[in-house]
């Protein structure tokens, strides 16, 4: 599991930071030791691969959430890592987006989705909650729906007699992981498609 480590960056971030923050990019999970790799914990990981690939560090603790900020093309971001356990995640989002004046339309979420095979990736411009508390929870923090979102498949419990909780606490494999990562360094693709204003194109390129 060790590919998911974030590397050390030097200088802390890969370009100048440059202008106010335009756009706060979420990825949601639960904070802890016990929910590290855990399937409810995608985005978290999401944000583990982000900062790999990026070579950009969260580690500012703001708005009840782990912080860093990067640049994706020209666009100053913000990556937050809620640290409120995943059914309050839309206090921290809410006060980041506040503070920095961010509409719902520039606030991405990336997350986990039980209805999507594992494996798979859908995006969204707008949408519900679809009974993910995490959704629901920024929803109301932001008063909208408006904000895009990256879903990660989690899906196809082999064993349906399991409690749907149980299910998304528990812990990838180490061969889901190795299949994982490489949707979610498709999720970051994704992600910057998204920020430089394309997200139709990220949608029929990424979403299966």
């Amino acid at each position: 599991m060790a590919f998911f480590k974030k590397k050390k960056a030097e200088p802390s971030f890969a370009e100048p930071l440059r202008g106010p923050v335009e756009w706060i990019i979420v990825g949601l999970g639960n904070p802890g030791k016990e929910y590290e790799y855990t399937r409810h914990n995608a985005g978290f990981l999401f944000l583990d691969v982000f900062c790999n690939m990026k070579q950009c560090r969260i580690d500012r603790l703001k708005f009840r959430a782990l912080c860093g900020e990067t640049m994706l093309g020209d666009h100053h971001c913000l990556l937050m890592r809620p640290q409120t356990f995943m059914n309050l995640s839309g206090d921290a989002v809410g006060a980041a987006a506040s503070f920095y004046k961010i509409p719902p339309e520039r606030v991405l979420v990336v997350f986990d989705d039980i209805s999507l095979p594992f494996g798979t990736l859908r995006i969204r411009r707008k949408g519900s909650a679809g009974g993910h508390n995490g959704i629901k929870s920024i929803i109301y923090q932001l008063g909208s729906d408006q904000f895009p979102r990256i879903k990660i498949g989690v899906g196809d419990r082999a064993d349906r007699s399991e409690e749907l909780k149980d299910y998304v606490l528990g812990k990838f494999s180490k061969t889901e992981l190795d299949e994982l990562k490489k949707e979610l360094e498709t999720a970051v693709s994704a992600a910057e498609q998204i920020v430089n204003g394309q997200i139709d194109q990220a949608m029929n390129l990424y979403s299966k």
